[in-house]
């Protein structure tokens, strides 16, 4: 491959759609399938997936989830009950109607997601208060028959996701339990993806159909369009309604349980993979990295065996220390190529070793971010490697949350909205009074909507009249343009 195949040949900041869709194949994340609106997701893609998915199953974990696994495919009749709180069937939803050469007595949907069949297992297995809370999640895939324009990661028919569901004795349990799973994903996005978020509550007319409430956490894509990154679901009781998820209590008296749901999709891959890349290639944060640490050796005949030796102790004394370190000493590719190819893959942290770093026992370190050079002793080198690992991180998240403050901006009229986020892009809060319609102009006009509004709801709107209509405003609503 040459070096202008290996490179990003299209601009991250005037053709982001194409730069998009060039990094995350030249990058080997994920590559197109042959069925319309599905990908395969490559070696390098499913690592990053995978530790994303260690960090928030540990959390999940340390409070009292516990994982199952259910049926892909749901009977009609299970999600027929579904129509008591939700309103006739999704479109979205993809058919089994054969097996083999048999037609099916009942018809299977291919889960779009799992209310329908883990629910009834929920009320199966709760007998007694003794049994609450209950928690489980799964990892699992769902097939939503709605993309039609795939944008790998962010919107294809089958996407990877988790999907906890969780049963309490009542609404101030099943409540805590919601904002515990957002707090968690918050977490996720400024502890391990480096990108700061935004958390709040969808309005009435967009929360999670049989839903109480619905809270979301949302980031801000460099081309400032919101992503809607992880959603927790309180769902009251419609669900338990539904499917008869009821226990005992201490009267021996039945009641109905208060339940939630909550997930994250490999979308927050693809809000990763925008937020830090560049007309380089991958950027990732060294939390998430397959490769913390790449070392390039530099040598020619005399000096190879020395440099060589000294690259591998480096290599051997990072790797015992649990640093994710690649020693790259193919000798049919010259050092310029392989600077390029591991930009390009995103590898946070770039060990140089020529000659001259054997002779003065140093080492020169390159970080991937923003190409800074710094050359270190060779003593002390874990503590140092990880000193800048830590320092990557940082940059990463202070650009990232420089651009999010800088795209917050406050409105008091249709014209203002209208005009700051066509012009700007990002976040634009203003009053609103609570109606739907009001949403609509705004839609309308710009493809913009109401993405959230603050989680407390009796916290004072910014001002007291709806931009949109002007009548009293109820609270403040968070316009953008979404993925």
């Amino acid at each position: 491959m040459s070096e202008q195949e290996l490179g990003i040949t299209t601009s991250k900041e005037h053709e982001t759609g194409e730069w998009y869709a060039e990094l995350v194949q030249k990058a080997g994340l994920a590559d197109y399938a042959p069925m319309g609106g599905f990908i395969v997701t490559r070696p390098r893609g499913y690592a990053i997936w995978e530790r994303l998915q260690n960090n928030l199953d540990a959390w999940f974990k340390d409070t009292g989830v516990q994982n199952a696994y259910f049926p892909m495919f749901i009977p009609e009749s299970y999600l027929e009950k579904e129509k008591d709180v939700v309103e006739g069937f999704d479109p979205e939803v993809a058919w089994v109607t054969h097996g083999g050469y048999e037609e099916l007595e009942e018809r299977l949907a291919v889960r779009p997601t799992s209310e329908s069949i883990i629910t009834p297992f929920l009320a199966q297995w709760i007998r007694s208060h003794r049994d609450l809370p209950m928690r489980v999640n799964q990892w699992c895939s769902v097939v939503r028959w709605e993309a039609t324009e795939t944008k790998p990661f962010f919107r294809t028919k089958e996407f990877l996701w988790q999907e906890g569901h969780t049963a309490h004795r009542d609404a101030e349990d099943a409540y805590e339990e919601t904002m515990t799973r957002l707090e968690q994903y918050e977490r996720l996005y400024e502890d391990v993806l480096a990108m700061p978020a935004l958390t709040g509550r969808k309005p009435d007319h967009d929360k999670f159909p049989g839903a109480d409430t619905t809270t979301t956490v949302e980031t801000l894509m460099p081309d400032g369009k919101s992503v809607q990154a992880a959603t927790s679901h309180y769902l009251g009781t419609s669900f338990a309604e539904a499917y008869d998820v009821t226990y005992v209590d201490e009267d021996e008296e039945e009641q109905l349980a208060h339940t939630t749901s909550w997930g994250l999709s490999w979308r927050a891959l693809g809000a990763l993979f925008m937020t830090h890349s560049d007309d380089q290639g991958l950027v990732l944060p060294p939390t998430l990295a397959p490769t913390q640490v790449v070392i390039v050796p530099i040598w020619n005949e005399d000096s190879k065996d020395a440099v060589l030796e000294y690259a591998a102790d480096v290599a051997a004394e990072l790797d015992e220390a649990g640093v994710r370190v690649e020693l790259d000493d193919r000798d049919n590719r010259n050092p310029g190529f392989k600077y390029n190819e591991h930009e390009l893959n995103g590898v946070p942290l770039r060990i140089e070793i020529g000659s001259y770093e054997v002779e003065d026992d140093e080492l020169t370190l390159v970080h991937r971010p923003d190409g800074e050079e710094t050359t270190v002793d060779r003593e002390g080198a874990v503590e140092t490697v990880e000193d800048h690992l830590d320092t990557i991180y940082a940059k990463l998240y202070a650009e990232a949350e420089q651009t999010l403050e800088g795209e917050i901006r406050e409105a008091e009229s249709r014209e203002e909205i209208l005009g700051t986020i066509g012009q700007h892009g990002g976040y634009v809060k203003c009053g609103w009074c609570g109606d739907e319609a009001c949403e609509e102009p705004i839609k309308d006009a710009i493809a913009a909507e109401i993405v959230m509004v603050p989680l407390e709801e009796d916290e004072e709107p910014i001002h007291d009249e709806c931009a949109i209509c002007g009548e009293d405003a109820e609270e403040t609503a968070y316009f953008a343009k979404t993925y």
